[in-house]
């Protein structure tokens, strides 16, 4: 599977079924050779007005099955954010 793929596939969290999104990036173990997190956009801001701000990142090891269409993952219902990344 390529990781073009993976990124084709809308993400639910099957702990309360809400639809996470698509995979907006794909943090990568260099020195292993693996995934290690899923990283998605986080929720809009005030209406959308100001953008996303922050990202959700889904350690690989919640992953739970990928199937043709979605990815499902286990996540708390409080996901894992992160701020931007900033050059």
């Amino acid at each position: 599977m390529k990781v073009s793929d993976l990124r084709l596939r809308e993400v639910i969290n099957i702990s309360d079924g809400r639809r996470l999104g698509l995979i907006k990036d794909i943090d990568i173990d260099v020195e292993n050779g693996r995934i290690s997190a899923l990283i998605l956009p986080g929720p809009a801001k005030l209406l959308g007005f100001w953008g996303r701000e922050d990202e959700i990142v889904i350690p690989w090891e919640r992953v739970v099955k990928i199937g043709t269409d979605v990815i499902l993952v286990e996540a708390p219902s409080e996901a894992w954010t992160r701020p931007p990344y900033r050059r």
